[in-house]
């Protein structure tokens, strides 16, 4: 009896030891539990609170714009029928399909970058094609074959880009804002890059002059797009083609032949060759782009086919861009140093870059289908800026305020675009120059 009665209590204690060791075992488990539980809401707090301080360009409104955004244009160009569309077609076949579109946009971007710095080290002030500032040595002939060959492969990656994007299933709205995005920058590298072929001085054409082709160029650029902000559809412009084949066959012409092969007098009009090319440039600007999309507004608001924008929203996307080139204009004109003709490049430079990030901004109101903002907080600086040359004529100060303007603007032009991008691919949960495959 003895020995029963201790087995039981052994048993009984044993059974207690094993139930206090279970509970013991759980209140550990939760306590792990509970650790974890708080760190994970510790870093969702500390996540939390960096989205917030985290600066974004792009609002919930427009992202969500963009998850119903379809791409739509259309394409009349004899040359894009014909010539270029049935090349690209054919050379999109050799890419292999780990490249991504947006790194063909990209590189054709840089190659035309490089044509602008190429030329801004042999002929920073566009004096080297002048025969009347021998100081200045010609752009060694290399250089234009370079210029042509980035040229032609620059358009060619920017006329497969798309192509390569359907062909490997990688088309988004990021990709169609990062090409047109960096087209409205390209539109300044384009022309000021030709105006070395031409130069200033004797056979040449003005800096000012030349300016004034730069911004034409970014105005047909501009309002195609403000077209489709009111049409809803992208109308190419035959233009696009026409001008970087061109801008390809006068480079290697100029490799052949040199820059001198252009100074000369057009028979009948008895002009300088660079006075008939600007005149070109104005009937392409005038007869080739202008008209059609002034018609296809008209049209769209015939047939009720567009948005049917009141006067004001559709007047809205024009605004910065023609008070930028407004007070850029009246900067070059009341300068007290005559800055443009001291700096030309850099004046060009700053121009473009402003009017690339309001153009930016006008491509994702229309794509995103929001409302474009009218006014530009680049323009505040530069409204103070041309009041203190109108006011004060700062002499050689102007000088030093360009270039600290253009510092800025570059610099947030570039911070803009890095971060667009990098809120696209959050969104959309997709590489910018890489393809992501799925797991």
């Amino acid at each position: 009896m003895k020995t029963e009665s201790k087995l039981r209590e052994k048993i009984e204690r044993e059974k207690k030891e094993r139930t206090q060791l279970e509970q013991w075992r759980q209140e550990k488990d939760k306590t792990i539990e509970n650790y974890f539980e708080r760190i994970g809401e510790l870093e969702s707090d500390k996540q939390s609170d960096t989205t917030m301080a985290k600066f974004t360009y792009l609002s919930d409104e427009v992202l969500n714009g963009f998850d119903n955004y379809k791409y739509s244009s259309i394409d009349t160009s004899p040359i894009s029928k014909y010539v270029t569309h049935p090349f690209w077609n054919w050379v999109v076949e050799f890419y292999p399909r780990w490249i991504a579109p947006n790194l063909l946009t990209l590189t054709g971007f840089l190659q035309l970058v490089a044509n602008f710095f190429l030329l801004t080290y042999y002929d920073c002030n566009f004096y080297a094609a002048s025969r009347d500032h021998p100081e200045s040595p010609p752009v060694p002939n290399w250089v234009w074959l370079v210029c042509g060959l980035n040229m032609f492969i620059s358009h060619t990656l920017d006329g497969t880009d798309g192509k390569q994007a359907r062909r490997t299933k990688t088309s988004s709205p990021l990709g169609e804002l990062f090409d047109h995005g960096l087209d409205s920058w390209v539109t300044l590298f384009m022309p000021v890059a030709m105006y070395s072929v031409y130069g200033r001085g004797e056979g040449g054409v003005d800096v000012f002059r030349v300016f004034l082709i730069t911004i034409g160029v970014q105005f047909c650029f501009m309002i195609s797009h403000w077209e489709k902000y009111i049409t809803g559809v992208l109308f190419l412009p035959w233009g696009y083609d026409l001008s970087q084949l061109g801008l390809t066959f006068i480079y290697l012409l100029t490799f052949l032949g040199g820059h001198d092969m252009w100074k000369f007098k057009v028979p009948i009009v008895d002009m300088q060759m660079s006075n008939v090319f600007e005149i070109v440039c104005y009937v392409g600007f005038l007869g080739l782009t202008m008209p059609f999309t002034f018609w296809n507004i008209y049209e769209s608001y015939k047939n009720k086919t567009g948005k049917m924008l009141g006067l004001w929203e559709a007047m809205r996307p024009v605004i910065a861009t023609i008070s930028l080139f407004s007070l850029m204009i009246v900067w070059a004109k009341f300068s007290s140093c005559d800055i443009i003709e001291l700096y030309p490049r850099l004046f060009y430079l700053t121009t473009g870059t402003v009017f690339s990030n309001i153009t930016c901004r006008l491509i994702i109101a229309q794509m995103s289908n929001t409302r474009c903002e009218v006014f530009h907080w680049m323009l505040v600086p530069l409204c103070c800026i041309v009041a203190l040359v109108i006011l004060i004529a700062p002499g050689n100060i102007e000088i030093y305020i360009l270039w600290c303007y253009a510092l800025i603007v570059i610099s947030a032009h570039v911070h803009f675009g890095f971060g667009v991008v990098r809120e696209m691919c959050d969104h959309f949960k997709i590489n910018a120059l890489t393809i992501k495959h799925a797991d």
